[in-house]
This record gives structure tokens, C-alpha cells and sequence, in this order.
């Protein structure tokens, strides 16, 4: 397959050496979904969001599923290539710095974001995952970053997709590596919930000073 362009929206900030905040909808959501999150993590900020390229079931993703909570990894890997790839044209055509990109996703969003952690582990300067799992399971050679970038790992106490014990092996594996990640684990299941994001918001503005 060849890449595809990603529909997207930018918002610059004055600031041309502002940091860009990545957003990444879930699954069913698209490019504005995330939009009222940008002003609360950062005002001063670009804004990127971006619509996943597949469709379940007429539903916006950024990769395939085999089923609810199976990955299709090949498809992973390929998508993740093409977000980097776009995001690299798109850093030059509205010249941001993409070494200041901090992703923030929302259950497949936060799927994507986490394999570019794990597959482009110096690239993003942070990322804020809510209602994550572990999107790739077939990397051989590990990966580490030497940047230790600050996650944010959100989790429900009662979400039915993913086991407790699932995300507790996913923080050690992010730990290991070389991230520094805050977990916060909330009473609710996979939505996401104002405690989430005010949460996520202090943890954004102690890791990031103004640019």
C-alpha cells in the first residue's frame, strides 16, 4: 500500500516556536472531536488534529481491528509509518518543529500515539493517553528513548475493554524503555471524564513550560 494523505486541521499559534499539540480521536470520532481539549492543555500552542484513515463500519480509525481489542499489527506498523511520514511533510509545510510535538489520544487515538512511542521512541516530546492499550505486542528488538519524555496514562476503574493487569504490564513496559509516565486511574469506564481532563491539563503545565 502506499501512504495517503490524513485529513486534518491546523490551527498556528502566533508563537512560531510553540510547541503542537497532536490530537487523536477515537474510534467513530474525527479531526474536530478533540478540538475544545486544545485551550485548556495549552493555549499558546499549534494545533494539529488529525482523522484516522480507516473506516470500521463507516467509523473513523487510525488502524484496523481483527476484533475488540485484537489488533490488526501489520496494519499498525503502516499506519504509524504513514502518521510520521505526513506529519514530517506537514511540520515543513506549516513549519512547526516536530521535535516539539506532544500527542494527546483518546482510546484508538491513544493507541496510535502509543505506537509512535514505541516505534519512533525520540520523536514525540511527550504524550497524554487516555484509555490506552498496548497497540503492538510483536516488537523484537524493543525499543528505548534516551529523550525520557513525560506520558500521561489515564485509565478507567471500571472500563470493560482492557485488563487492569494489561495496563499495568503496558506503564512498565513505557517505564523501561525510558518514559517517564504519571498514571492516573479514574472511576469510570472508557469515557472520558472531566477528572480526566483537568487532571491531564496540570500534568500537561508543570511537564511543558511556555515555549
Amino acid at each position: 500500500m502506499e501512504y495517503q494523505p490524513l485529513k486534518y486541521i491546523f490551527q498556528p499559534s502566533p508563537k512560531l516556536d510553540a510547541r503542537t499539540l497532536l490530537l487523536l480521536h477515537g474510534t467513530g470520532g474525527d479531526e474536530r472531536d478533540l478540538l475544545p481539549l486544545a485551550n485548556q492543555f495549552d493555549p499558546e500552542a499549534h494545533v494539529l488534529s488529525v482523522r484516522g484513515n480507516v473506516l470500521e463500519q463507516g467509523m473513523p480509525r487510525f488502524f484496523r481491528r481483527l476484533a475488540m481489542g485484537v489488533f490488526d499489527e501489520i496494519d499498525v506498523h503502516f499506519r504509524t509509518h504513514e502518521l510520521v511520514h505526513f506529519l514530517r511533510d506537514l511540520a515543513v509545510k506549516e513549519d512547526f518543529d516536530e521535535n516539539k510535538v506532544v500527542a494527546l489520544g483518546f482510546s484508538n487515538g491513544a493507541n496510535i500515539a502509543g505506537s509512535l512511542l514505541m516505534l519512533y521512541p525520540e520523536l514525540l516530546a511527550g504524550a497524554i493517553l487516555f484509555r490506552p492499550m498496548q497497540p503492538l505486542t510483536d516488537l523484537r528488538d524493543g525499543f528505548r528513548t534516551s529523550r525520557q519524555q513525560p506520558v500521561f496514562f489515564s485509565t478507567g476503574a471500571s472500563d470493560p475493554t482492557v485488563d487492569p493487569a494489561a495496563n499495568t504490564k503496558y506503564v512498565k513496559l513505557l517505564t523501561t524503555n525510558g518514559y517517564r509516565v504519571t498514571r492516573l486511574d479514574v472511576a469510570a469506564g472508557h469515557n472520558l471524564t472531566r477528572e480526566d481532563t483537568t487532571r491531564a491539563a496540570e500534568w500537561y503545565q508543570s511537564n511543558f513550560a511556555p515555549a
